[in-house]
């Protein structure tokens, strides 16, 4: 069952790092042609577009890297292996989104206050492209395992920039039928705020898994609740939810059971049930229990509820 279940695990990583590499192929080459027309029609939202480019770019590169990371085995010094390099990898596109937001925001605030000259005709063109080029690489990577927080950063670096291309692409129409060049900062603004928003995301999902945070889809009252059920259960403390990665939720706790269930040695079909239960109702598959008579609460100076 676990060969099974590892081998659907690899096959899906496979397959994510053919999608990954499928639309890094295709950023690199958009984002040298996008860079050279930016720079030379003078348009700061095609400009900070190919900067978000670039993050998108970096932020594939690092989740494939992460993805690497991830597969490793455990061993004595990682006992869990390095499975959390997609979290981290996901933080760091966080982070890097948000350097870039702050960074455009200062230029259009500038740029807005003193437009300048922009050629809107290929800025027309190449944000056109650009369009076509993110829809075909957000379409790829939609197929992927959406579970992943890694894979996630990267869809919502290209979600973002698709927007943002798409923001760039009006202003150009705009400046092209009405002469109007803060159009062009504006667009920058729109790109801005998708950037940020994107950032608190994914910021804020990692953070929360990195800090060892209840995952969202785990209720610890209704946990509780469930394990109490049991007719030898007789309390449960100490109960600790946290993710070791994005599709990998883990839980603790300590049953204290009857001294029926003690002295006739049912804690084993105890165990069983109680994992069970968690696997049924709150897709926990990674569970650990440590059995305890009612006494061996004395025992415990720090017990938590």
């Amino acid at each position: 069952m676990n060969e099974l279940a590892d081998h659907g695990h690899s096959t899906s990583a496979a397959a994510d790092r053919r999608y990954l590499s499928f639309a890094l192929g295709l950023i690199l080459a958009y984002m040298a042609g996008e860079a050279v027309v930016a720079l030379t029609s003078h348009s700061l939202a095609l400009l900070s577009d190919a900067a978000h480019t670039l993050t998108d770019a970096g932020a594939i590169a690092g989740a494939m890297w992460a993805m690497t990371l991830a597969a490793r085995p455990s061993t004595p010094t990682w006992s869990y292996g390095l499975k959390r390099a997609e979290i981290l990898a996901a933080a760091a596109n966080g982070v890097t989104l948000l350097v870039v937001g702050v960074l455009l925001l200062v230029g259009a605030l500038q740029r807005l206050a003193h437009p300048s000259h922009v050629h809107a005709v290929p800025m027309l063109v190449v944000s056109s492209v650009g369009v076509v080029v993110n829809v075909a690489a957000t379409w790829v990577l939609a197929k992927g395992n959406r579970r992943s927080l890694n894979m996630q950063g990267v869809f919502r670096h290209l979600l973002t920039d698709l927007y943002g291309i798409g923001a760039t692409a009006a202003a150009a129409t705009v400046i092209l039928t009405t002469g109007w060049y803060r159009a062009d900062p504006i667009a920058s603004l729109v790109i801005v705020v998708l950037v940020l928003r994107a950032a608190w995301g994914l910021l804020k999902a990692s953070a929360h898994i990195l800090l060892e945070g209840t995952p969202e889809t785990v209720d610890l009252d209704e946990v509780r609740k469930h394990l109490l059920e049991l007719p030898e259960v007789v309390a449960v403390h100490d109960l600790h939810a946290w993710t070791l990665t994005s599709d990998l939720p883990a839980l603790t706790a300590h049953v204290v059971v009857t001294d029926d269930c003690l002295n006739n040695g049912t804690v084993p079909k105890v165990l069983d049930r109680l994992q069970a239960c968690l696997t049924a109702h709150f897709d926990l598959e990674h569970s650990t229990f440590q059995v305890e008579a009612a006494t061996h609460t004395e025992h415990e100076a720090h017990t938590h509820t």
